[in-house]
């Protein structure tokens, strides 16, 4: 038997096939209930024995009475159980190489759990003991307090500290959760009693959402409800809250935090529709085109072709409700007014230009390569389920951004430009 082997002519190139020719798929979730009502999202998938659990709680600053309760409530919900100090909370995770962390946002709080999977049923029990009995010893708040203060004494000497506490103030007002931040009167405030309070209330009895992903065991949803299923959680509604937008009248900012700095903090922002307005996903794309990668206007006008800066952003912000387009960089005290000179005529550019198909496929390409590389392993995949899901929105919002990224034309872009791109529109900050 004689076998025939096609043999490769090295000669010629292979076929590249643009990005925009891929059919994307976003693998779906599993989705259960566990008896006291937590709902749990999960993605079995990869090679690895390696997994992560995210409780996600309506625990975000969106929800406090007094600036910080929020931040310090999550922090120090790993620092002491009525049984385990924070010693030995911190040792237990570190025995089995495991990983736990927490973060805390404008509407949401999280526990993240990293582990080996066969170590899971070690790690569930601990958790729940987090979730139901914290105590916030006293010590270690007078600890969280200090060095959250020194850490912003240090923070405060920095332009683009300064910077992105201020624009954030501008575009949506001084008392609003996206707008407000932390003083050293707001730590000096904080009171055990209150972050006790906080936690019964947002964590013990809060609402919660579970994330999980990576080689899941195969009794994961029973581990689950033995564990987490059996707490308090979900038993209380959490009350709607609106904060109304109050943002600054004046539009255009020059501090001075340094007078010796050589180098300014620049932040351009206007307010922006969340993600359930019909224009985000197009916008999306003419912020990739404007400022939204290394390729994109800003960076080789700015910092390829004049050298203000080593590099300039534009990114709409990631918050659940009305958010911000934001315009981000670092340059030269002397060439900052030249820098946002020229972050107006890249605007102005795009208003009035049709973008050239080759310009315009290369942004497809590069965005459809990012959802490629977001779609790579259950870690990334269930974080993509995690944005679509807290932000009330379903596979279908995917779907519909792929497509639009392939079909937008150069003339939807401009139009998006000319209601969009406007200075006037925008805030404008320089520290320095």
């Amino acid at each position: 038997m004689s076998i025939v082997t096609e043999q490769l002519n090295r000669t010629i190139a292979p076929v590249i096939k643009d990005a925009t020719e891929f059919e994307l798929k976003l693998k779906p979730y599993e989705k259960y209930v566990l008896d006291n009502g937590v709902e749990v999202y999960a993605v079995n998938a990869g090679t690895q024995e390696v997994m992560s659990v995210e409780l996600v709680f309506s625990a975000g600053n969106w929800y406090e009475q007094q600036n910080n309760i929020a931040a310090a409530t999550n922090f120090l919900i790993k620092n002491g159980t009525k049984d385990k100090t924070a010693f030995q909370l911190n040792e237990h995770f570190d025995y089995y190489g495991s990983h736990l962390t927490r973060g805390c946002y404008n509407e949401t709080a999280n526990i993240v759990l990293h582990c080996i999977n066969r170590h899971l049923a070690t790690h569930l029990p601990v958790v729940a003991e987090m979730i139901t009995d914290a105590v916030y010893p006293q010590h270690e708040l007078d600890i969280y307090r200090q060095n959250m203060q020194q850490r912003l004494t240090v923070n405060l000497k920095k332009c683009d500290f300064v910077a992105g506490r201020l624009i954030d103030e501008y575009v949506f007002g001084k008392n609003h959760p996206y707008g407000v931040y932390s003083n050293k009167e707001d730590y000096d405030a904080l009171q055990q009693q209150q972050l006790q309070a906080y936690y019964k209330q947002y964590y013990t009895e809060g609402k919660c959402i579970i994330f999980a992903a990576g080689l899941l065991p195969a009794d994961f949803a029973q581990q689950l409800n033995s564990t987490i299923g059996q707490l308090p959680l979900n038993k209380k509604e959490i009350p709607a809250i609106v904060h109304p937008l109050a943002p600054a009248e004046q539009m255009k900012y020059r501090i001075i935090n340094d007078e010796k700095g050589v180098q300014g903090a620049i932040r351009l922002a206007q307010p922006f529709p969340n993600r359930h307005h019909p224009d985000f996903q197009k916008v999306q794309v003419l912020n990739t085109l404007f400022g939204g990668f290394f390729g994109s206007r800003l960076m080789s006008n700015i910092r390829e072709d004049k050298g203000y800066t080593y590099g300039i952003h534009s990114y709409i912000l990631n918050h659940i409700s009305t958010t911000a387009w934001m315009i981000s960089t670092e340059a030269g005290r002397d060439v900052c007014e030249a820098t946002i000179t020229e972050v107006y005529n890249e605007m102005r550019d795009l208003r009035d230009e049709l973008v050239d198909e080759e310009e315009l496929q290369l942004v497809k390409n590069y965005l459809i390569g990012t959802i490629l590389g977001d779609l790579d392993g259950p870690f990334h995949i269930i974080g993509r389920w995690k944005n679509l899901i807290l932000n009330g929105l379903d596979e279908n919002y995917f779907y519909n951004s792929v497509n639009i990224i392939k079909t937008i034309s150069a003339k939807e872009l401009q139009e998006l430009a000319n209601k969009y791109l406007q200075p006037e529109k925008f805030y404008e900050l320089v520290v320095v």
